[in-house]
């Protein structure tokens, strides 16, 4: 029987506005603006799909031309797209500002549409992994983590954001994988963000084997229970674009961990999968899997 990545999360246009000088508040700055199919856990789909892992998406979208497309371009990535639900009204968005780096600025997320997806059931029988990202509802997260547990399948959480976490904290117990930042950290545990490392000790004690800390340019902390943290450099690229650097630094780390690597090789693979989008203007990058062949 194939083993599918299921992945459970958010789908909507990303709307994304990059300055081309300095960015000045207040006012109105010259750039360009890009409009693409994102959403977390559709983009970490993308991914696996361009990597060439088996998965499935979960997700719902509006009956617009917006969830059209985003499904479309989504299946030519080689995601089963079948399990995503078309509901009446407009496809979530994801308004990003960029500065003339490339680099975030400010964002607003438009994700009613996926808050109001609703999962009678959960089928996992053919999983190997769960992938949830913190986009759901808390009724509905809850029903993932609990099929994922009664049918023993691992599953990885992916917290999104520091709101987004602190809403699902108590669903964040006996999980294979977390993938917070240092805040999105400190939201699961309620400690202060530079108390990271006792908050990963924290998630340990409930149970989390594996927690993936994200420190942006300083790189990331695999932290594996019972094993001694392990840092891993950021890998060096041209900042175009940071959008969906996360999203294919998780995928990457899912596809090599399907392959057999282990936590700290899948995350070294997960860097260069991150720089590789980085260095691109796309949210999924179309060339991923190539790209990481010629950084191997």
């Amino acid at each position: 029987m194939q083993q599918w990545v299921v992945v459970v999360g958010g789908t909507n246009m990303d709307v994304v506005a990059r300055s081309s000088a300095p960015l000045v508040p207040a006012t109105s700055n010259p750039g360009h603006t890009r409009i693409s199919p994102g959403g977390v856990g559709r983009n970490i789909a993308a991914c696996l799909g361009l990597l060439g892992a088996p998965v499935r998406l979960v997700s719902a979208v509006g009956d617009d031309a917006f969830g059209a497309e985003a499904l479309r371009v989504t299946a030519e990535c080689g995601a089963d797209v079948s399990a995503v639900r078309r509901v009446p009204g407009a496809t979530g968005t994801y308004t990003a500002v960029l500065d003339d780096r490339g680099e975030l600025v400010a964002a607003v997320s438009d994700m009613a549409t996926v808050d109001a997806l609703e999962l009678e059931t959960v089928h996992l029988t053919d999983a190997a992994l769960v992938v949830l990202d913190g986009n759901l509802a808390p009724a509905q997260a809850a029903r993932v983590v609990a099929a994922a547990a009664a049918s023993r399948v691992p599953l990885a959480f992916e917290p999104v954001s520091v709101a987004k976490a602190a809403r699902l904290a108590d669903l964040v117990h006996d999980l294979f994988l977390v993938t917070p930042n240092t805040d999105e950290l400190a939201a699961l545990t309620g400690r202060r963000p530079a108390a990271w490392r006792e908050s990963v000790t924290d998630l340990h004690d409930r149970g989390v084997e594996h927690v993936w800390v994200r420190h942006g340019a300083d790189g990331s902390w695999m932290c594996s229970r019972g094993a001694a943290p392990v840092h891993l450099p950021a890998v060096a690229a041209e900042v175009v674009d940071v959008t969906g650097a996360g999203d294919a630094m998780l995928a990457a780390w899912v596809a090599a961990w399907l392959r057999g690597a282990d936590p700290v090789a899948a995350a070294r693979r997960g860097h260069l999968a991150a720089a590789a989008t980085i260095a691109c203007p796309h949210t999924v990058r179309p060339d991923l899997a190539e790209a990481l062949k010629e950084n191997r």
